[in-house]
């Protein structure tokens, strides 16, 4: 079990601002401290380590739970790589946990993994608005559609094209899948569990992006997990 006071490392999906945590940190509890990871500056290289590095410097505790939205559990894997001594947990949310030597391009599903990598080559990592206001956001309100295709931020291409490093999980982990989540397939959901070395898993009706659906059901399911 981890405490009820470990505090919590946010670390969101590609593009995604820090906003889309803030009713899920309101609806945990109040022992529960968190923090959003930072991005590293977009005027430095920036690898997956350096993602790793940037997550830790907004990390102001000895010890801490390591939650991952989509791609940010790429990141959690290479945080827990870098410093598994900090890390009392991983709680992986719509999640990618590649396996070691893979990236998130290569963990996807064929021929995925060949054709994402050339479009973005090509067009960058920002999908076109209406790619974004079609894609996991169509499921939202109107006015957080908005906001988050305003604020939506493109990531590196390192950051999808680098290799994870081996990872020696912590004793607690766990993963929320999302049952009608049309942009990350239950199978994919499933084998990154796996990966994860999952204890437990819990589900939420939603799409890709339970903490701005269902935020309250979002809170109570990593506390299910981590309990």
């Amino acid at each position: 079990m981890v405490s009820p006071t470990t505090p919590l490392l946010l670390i969101g999906g590609a593009g995604l601002p820090a906003w889309i945590w803030d009713d899920v940190r309101a609806a945990l509890p109040r022992t529960r401290p968190t923090a959003v990871a930072e991005r590293p500056d977009p005027s430095a290289p920036r690898t997956l380590e350096a993602y790793a590095a940037a997550a830790l410097d907004g990390a102001p505790w000895r010890h801490f739970v390591l939650v991952g939205h989509s791609i940010g559990g790429v990141i959690a894997g290479a945080v827990v790589a870098r410093t598994p001594d900090r890390v009392r947990g991983v709680v992986g949310i719509a999640a990618s946990f590649p396996e070691p030597g893979r990236s998130f391009f290569g963990a996807l599903p064929f021929p995925q993994r060949l054709v994402v990598p050339a479009i973005t080559r090509v067009a960058g990592t920002r999908p076109p608005d209406r790619m974004l206001r079609g894609g996991y956001a169509r499921d939202l309100p109107a006015p957080v559609v908005d906001r988050l295709v305003d604020d939506f931020a493109p990531e590196s291409q390192e950051l999808y094209r680098d290799p994870v490093p081996p990872v020696s999980w912590p004793p607690r982990t766990g993963y929320l899948r999302t049952t009608a989540d049309r942009d990350m397939p239950r199978a994919a959901q499933d084998r990154y569990a796996t990966t994860l070395e999952a204890e437990r898993v819990e589900e939420l009706a939603t799409g890709h992006l339970p903490m701005l659906q269902d935020p309250e059901g979002t809170a109570a399911a990593i506390e299910r997990l981590l309990a």
